[in-house]
């Protein structure tokens, strides 16, 4: 049975990922930085899988002695760590940057860049003194050069992060431990939208573009459960939305009628 690790992992696609693997027979380490939060997602996980499978544990990833204490609570319960999974992350208002207060982009950029960074320092460590393991950071807009106006802050967060897995699977080239990268390009989570909550007509022409390319967590997850178990090539970077995904999209997009938010 493998042992996966995740954080931010109550909601949205890390949720998905946890009840994927939990579906694949692994057993899952469920964190967020809320008990509450924690707790509520444990419970939901709990009805529908086996619950000596699943540990809770909050965890705020921008603060290095939780993210020890996660590897350590979840290292206890299951005497091993397969697979690590940094998910964990904030978004912005899409505005100009300069507009975004200054404690904003302090949360965003300790979230998304130093919490992967503890996340991997930590489980890299574990990983190389038990003699194997596999770590996957969640990459994002701005991971593969694209630009969108009034995302600075967060593009930047994951353009640096993927220098990061480009450096990991380099620096652990000759090692037992697998260093990779999931891309999920765009999934309908609150993370997705809840920047369009006070701009309707914002949001009506993001919809159309969503309808196009997004997908729902319950058809994203599972591909990346599987793709991460059966994955043995290091410094991949899994991606759900290759870019010739994305042509055939916008190619068939006329013909297709989709509704994520019905």
């Amino acid at each position: 049975m493998k042992t996966v690790v995740i954080t931010g992992s109550t909601r949205g696609i890390g949720y998905g990922l946890a009840d994927a693997f939990l579906a694949l027979g692994c057993a899952v380490t469920i964190s967020g930085r809320t008990l509450a939060g924690v707790e509520e997602a444990v419970a939901e996980l709990s009805a529908k899988h086996q619950a000596e499978r699943i540990l809770g544990h909050p965890c705020d990833v921008t603060d290095f002695g939780q993210v020890q204490a996660l590897w350590d609570a979840a290292k206890t319960r299951f005497g091993r760590i397969d697979i690590w999974i940094n998910n964990a992350g904030l978004g912005n208002p899409q505005m100009n940057f300069w507009e975004l207060p200054a404690e904003q982009i302090r949360a965003v950029v300790s979230t998304n860049l130093i919490g992967a960074m503890y996340g991997s320092k930590v489980a890299l460590h574990g990983m190389l003194d038990q003699g194997f393991g596999s770590l996957y950071n969640v990459e994002g807009l701005g991971s593969g050069g694209r630009r969108v106006e009034g995302l600075a802050l967060y593009g930047s967060t994951k353009s640096g992060l993927r220098y990061l897995d480009e450096s990991l699977a380099q620096e652990t080239r000759g090692t037992p431990v697998l260093a990779g990268a999931l891309r999920p390009g765009m999934v309908v989570t609150d993370f997705l939208t809840q920047q369009y909550q006070d701009r309707p007509q914002d949001w009506e022409r993001a919809k159309r573009i969503f309808n196009i390319l997004a997908d729902r967590v319950e058809t994203v997850a599972p591909w990346f459960a599987q793709k991460v178990l059966a994955n043995q090539k290091k410094g991949v970077c899994i991606s759900w939305q290759p870019a010739h995904k994305v042509f055939f999209r916008f190619l068939t997009a006329p013909f297709r009628k989709r509704d994520l938010f019905e």
